[in-house]
């Protein structure tokens, strides 16, 4: 029986942060310096805006949802950071989380998403 050999040794997770639009290209950067390979950024709105709607106090900046695929040694550092930056003032503020991968068909595409360069 020939060898099985483990070609996936770190799992990834998907990292998504819902930011204000002015400050998406910021936590971007943020997230690609945890080793993320891939990210996705598409217009959102905020976590508050039906509340804050029925009460007449509308925020009408507009949101990004900043999606990244990442290790899970890194995504709990990354959304450490992340919670710290949030903390820094008012158009800082967001809201992050993390959904683990159970799978991704393919090494080469693995390697990619996974930042490992041993992946051939």
């Amino acid at each position: 029986m020939p060898e099985k050999h483990n070609i996936a040794p770190d799992k990834l997770e998907l990292v998504m942060a819902v930011v204000h639009n002015s400050k998406a290209a910021y936590y971007s950067s943020i997230i690609q310096s945890h080793q993320a390979n891939l990210q996705f950024s598409m217009a959102a709105k905020g976590t508050t805006h039906l509340l804050l709607d029925y009460l007449g106090l509308s925020d009408n900046r507009p949101k990004s949802l900043v999606m990244s695929v990442v290790r899970s040694d890194e995504a709990g550092s990354l959304i450490s950071q992340l919670e710290e930056l949030f903390q820094k003032g008012e158009d800082y503020k967001g809201i992050a989380f993390s959904i683990r991968l159970t799978s991704v068909i393919g090494t080469l595409a693995y390697g990619f998403l996974s930042n490992d360069k041993r992946v051939k």
